[in-house]
């Protein structure tokens, strides 16, 4: 049996569900030429989670892929150190924001004219039934 260190791992999935969403315009070897890998077998080893994603790598793997560069990083920032160590690196520096996540913040800001609001249990609420929760 071949060992897949990294196969549970959300980055592994993400990436498998991104290459097939991109399947009928983008080969996966056209992927990893886009992000710089010398053998294009390293999409498929991070995808089965045999090897982990170089945190060096993940700019241009990003735009391979057509994702965003922050969301990626997070993924692969749990997957090189554990959740554990991932959590406290955003703990110090920040929660990286995606440009998904910042066109939200900019909605807030706009429709509460800049107010700075305070995330009441109503707001939570509205933000839930949005996505169905």
């Amino acid at each position: 049996m071949t060992k897949k260190p990294y196969q549970d791992t959300v980055l592994a999935q993400y990436l498998e569900r991104r290459i097939l969403e991109l399947k009928p315009r983008k080969t996966q070897s056209k992927i990893a030429a886009q992000a710089g890998f010398v053998n294009p077998n390293m999409i498929t080893m991070i995808k089965q989670g045999k090897s982990k994603a170089a945190l060096d790598r993940v700019p241009a793997l990003a735009r391979a892929l057509e994702v965003d560069l922050a969301y990626l990083m997070r993924l692969a920032l749990e997957q090189a150190v554990g959740r554990t160590a991932a959590a406290a690196i955003v703990e110090i520096f920040g929660t990286p924001v995606t440009a998904n996540e910042l066109g939200w913040i900019e909605a807030i800001r706009a429709a509460s004219g800049n107010s700075d609001p305070r995330l009441t249990s109503r707001a939570q609420a509205s933000v839930n039934l949005i996505f169905g929760k």
